[in-house]
């Protein structure tokens, strides 16, 4: 049947889902670290983010120190944390690794979306009496939305799909799904636990599109 039936085969046998090493388990483990790593990488990032960009200062530079994030390869933070008191901490490792990997869209599209809001808009907003708060309430928070949200799903994406370097140090996640079978050889195996991260990344993404439409700002404003 082809590598393509195989693992169709497997993702299709009851099985393969059930127990602590079956799918399902896994599946649900790899949600449990992306979101709580998104979770806390929006904590830290969007509120940074959003302060400097109102404030038109200080941004640029907190945006280069979170870009160093990307320069440095993930598995190389987590390795770097094994060798560290936080190795017996469970999943926390991995966290911490993907949420330093996450950090850099999310601050760079929120702070440039609100420093790219037109300023002619903001000084009409200000002229009309506007507080600080208001300002950025009322006018720079929904027009710098869209770019948020895009900082989001990007970041989503990255992080699902990054998420399965926790089995390299055996840990849980659609990772082990992928490192078993290239331990027994089973390349069908291989390849349903790839298309399971993907299907996994790509119902993140169109989770988050979802959610965009329906909470815009802009959208909502065009209805009333």
């Amino acid at each position: 049947m082809g590598v393509v039936g195989d693992a169709w085969t497997w993702l299709t046998t009851g099985s393969n889902w059930s127990g602590e090493s079956g799918a399902a388990h896994r599946l649900a483990e790899h949600v449990y670290v992306s979101g709580v790593a998104l979770a806390l990488a929006c904590a830290i990032a969007l509120p940074v983010a959003l302060y400097l960009g109102h404030l038109g200062k200080g941004g640029a530079l907190a945006v280069n120190i979170s870009n160093v994030g990307r320069a440095v390869p993930v598995f190389a933070v987590l390795a770097l944390f094994m060798l560290t008191p936080l190795r017996n901490s469970g999943y926390w490792p991995t966290i911490i690794a993907l949420v330093l990997f996450a950090v850099p869209p999310l601050l760079t599209n929120a702070y440039v979306g609100i420093t790219e809001v037109d300023r002619a808009v903001v000084e009409a907003a200000r002229g009309m009496g506007m507080s600080g708060p208001q300002l950025f309430a009322r006018v720079e928070l929904p027009l710098a939305y869209p770019l948020i949200m895009t900082g989001l799903r990007s970041a989503a994406v990255q992080v699902v799909a990054t998420a399965s370097i926790a089995a390299m140090v055996g840990l849980g996640g659609l990772g082990r799904i992928i490192t078993a079978g290239f331990n027994t050889y089973d390349t069908a195996q291989v390849f349903a636990g790839a298309v399971l991260v993907a299907g996994l990344a790509l119902v993140a993404e169109g989770t988050l599109t979802a959610l965009d439409r329906l909470l815009s700002p802009l959208r909502r404003r065009r209805r009333a």
